[in-house]
């Protein structure tokens, strides 16, 4: 979405919401889009009949000849299609092209998540689940595959209230913290087209975290990936983070990996 097109839908949500004009803009001012990736019936209708795939929770990684499944088989979690993606939709530096792979323990706290960029052309073959460690047969954690679809999004920052009209706004009135919850969740669901992307995979954006926000000072999110995506079992949230330097630069060695319950 354009500039011009988000100021609209928001101020357009704030009328509906009887939010003052003053107040959306503060939250337009601290707002960032992301990329929601979502299951075919997490979309409208009106969205599937559009739709593309753009990336794939589980399944088994394709990595370049030569290369070993990395993290002593980490659990591939997500693969995305870099062409795939809407890249004018995120404020974050993705490759054009090819795919990134994000291996990473779900089920408990991470210790060596690995993100990978394999190249568009590369001599590629899938892997296989089974290997040896210490000479017996052993078999790496496969999550079932499941396609997801890329629908743009808007997140706000968890300080946008703190500026001055909403700060006012939210003096004026004991309801105004649920005005501006309602009003904040309708521009996000407006944002997204009506697309469900509560348990989903996110690129780019604010995280939406259940503690401590990790990305903080220079560091903003990769991607966010609930648990429940992968995992119907899995109640988890795992926040990759690092700074636009170093994802724009292709460095996802220097990236944050952090787990949440």
């Amino acid at each position: 979405m354009t500039t011009s097109i988000v100021e609209e839908l928001v101020l357009r949500t704030a009328e509906q919401h009887a939010v003052p004009g003053s107040v959306a803009q503060e939250l337009l001012a601290g707002s960032r889009p992301c990329l929601h990736l979502v299951p075919l019936h997490g979309l409208t209708r009106a969205q599937q009949e559009d739709a593309r795939p753009a990336a794939r929770t589980g399944g088994l990684p394709v990595l370049p000849d030569g290369v070993d499944w990395p993290g002593r088989r980490k659990p591939l979690v997500l693969t995305v299609d870099c062409a795939a993606l809407p890249h004018e939709a995120l404020d974050i530096e993705l490759p054009p092209e090819g795919s990134l792979l994000f291996f990473t323990d779900i089920e408990y706290e991470p210790e060596s998540s690995v993100v990978l960029h394999v190249p568009a052309g590369a001599s590629t073959m899938e892997c296989s689940p089974t290997y040896e460690l210490d000479g017996e047969p052993e078999q790496a954690r496969v999550y079932q595959p499941d396609v997801l679809y890329p629908v743009p999004g808007l997140t706000v920052s968890p300080d946008w209230r703190d500026a001055p009209a909403t700060s006012a706004f939210l003096d004026a009135g004991a309801d105004r913290d649920g005005i501006l919850d309602d009003f904040e969740d309708a521009v996000r669901r407006a944002a997204a087209g009506g697309a469900s992307y509560g348990v989903a995979v996110q690129l780019g954006g604010f995280s939406s975290p259940w503690q401590s926000a990790p990305d903080e000072g220079d560091l903003v999110l990769l991607a966010q990936i609930h648990g429940q995506s992968i995992d119907l079992n899995v109640y988890t949230q795992t926040l990759i983070v690092g700074t636009r330097e170093d994802i724009a630069g292709r460095r996802y060695e220097a990236l944050e990996f952090e787990q949440q319950v």
